[in-house]
């Protein structure tokens, strides 16, 4: 989803930047859970006109072989990390706001109290329709919201134990890849992957979004936000590998939840590299949205359950969006990968 009012809100209100730290265990490397790349040229982006203007222009990269988990990290894999580092998400650290209002404009108000403790976004979707312009209509701030109660405080992980993990922040989704071996993908390692072997699908399985009437992904089916008609199986996030693999044995890679990757978000890559924009300033800024320009935005890929038709289409493989580094969602995960060599 592209909430450029949403991710402003989270920026203002909601980032933190305290930070964890956790004992440097790694595990020793493994591909056990994941799948080999074999690295070549791919089209990364796209030139349909149906895709949004961040998507746009395909350009023609290059990728390095590499490893890549099968499916998106879940909770039974971070419920291991956690008990063996002892680590505390972000979405769990109470917000200071001498630690805040570092990062925001002189002029921001300290925001009340009630703001200023842990949670996170959560998709809360109305009991009717709404504008489809407003995303505060259908996302609320929930306290106690966190991985281990992806709801709430009454929430828990029962029975999705084997879902992706969710409410995860950059540093979050970037400790648990250390703490494996491992590291978060670039978003050309991404895309390439869930291309598959053509380089250029639309979806990670080819062409058309339903094959034989059969839903590929965990996608919104009905009318967002108030009402999914789960027609795919699911309404909220599905148990990873739920749906088919595409053709280099990869889950999930649209639909489920969005992924982060290590790559800054900047909203012309794509156009950059095509040399029809002027290269970004990495001194006078980490990433560009010009939506937001206090983002600190790592790139998100793959859409999530929450997209539909009738709303957002980023269950595509070129979908791209940012996300503060400081914040996580409902509706937000990860996968890692490696690289050959080590």
């Amino acid at each position: 989803m592209r909430h450029t009012a949403l991710r402003l809100l989270i920026l203002i209100l909601f980032s933190c930047s305290t930070r964890g730290s956790i004992e440097k265990t790694e595990k020793s490397f493994s591909q056990d859970g994941m799948v080999y790349i074999q690295g070549g040229e791919f089209n990364f982006g796209t030139d349909s006109r149906d895709a949004y203007s961040n998507e746009r222009p395909a350009v023609l990269a290059e990728v390095e072989s590499f490893w890549m988990d099968e499916s998106e990290v879940t909770n039974r894999q971070f419920a291991e990390f956690v008990e063996e580092t002892g680590y505390v998400t972000v979405a769990e650290r109470k917000l200071i706001w001498e630690d805040l209002k570092k990062q925001l404009s002189k002029s921001t108000e300290r925001p009340a109290d009630s703001l200023l403790v842990a949670g996170s976004l959560v998709f809360s979707p109305p009991p009717h329709p709404v504008s489809l312009q407003n995303p505060y209509k259908w996302w609320k701030w929930v306290h106690g919201a966190n991985w281990k109660h992806p709801e709430g405080p009454e929430s828990n992980l029962e029975k999705r134990m084997d879902h992706p993990v969710v409410h995860v922040a950059y540093e979050d989704a970037e400790a648990f890849a250390k703490w494996a071996g491992k590291r978060l993908p670039t978003e050309k390692e991404w895309e390439y992957a869930a291309k598959g072997a053509d380089g250029s699908s639309l979806y990670p399985w080819g062409r058309v979004f339903k094959i034989n009437d059969q839903f590929m992904a965990n996608t919104f089916q009905g009318n967002f936000p108030h009402n999914d008609s789960s027609e795919d199986g699911f309404a909220g996030t599905a148990p990873v590998k739920s749906y088919p693999p595409n053709k280099f044995g990869l889950y999930d890679m649209v639909g489920n939840v969005w992924e982060i990757t290590s790559d800054w978000y900047d909203e012309y890559t794509l156009s950059r590299m095509d040399n029809k924009r002027a290269p970004l300033d990495s001194a006078v800024s980490k990433c560009f949205n010009p939506n937001n320009p206090l983002a600190e935005e790592k790139t998100i890929k793959g859409g999530s359950y929450l997209c539909t038709d009738n709303y957002c289409i980023n269950y595509r493989t070129t979908s791209r969006t940012g996300q503060d580094i400081y914040s996580g969602s409902s509706n937000i995960g990860f996968r890692c990968v490696s690289s050959i060599n080590e």
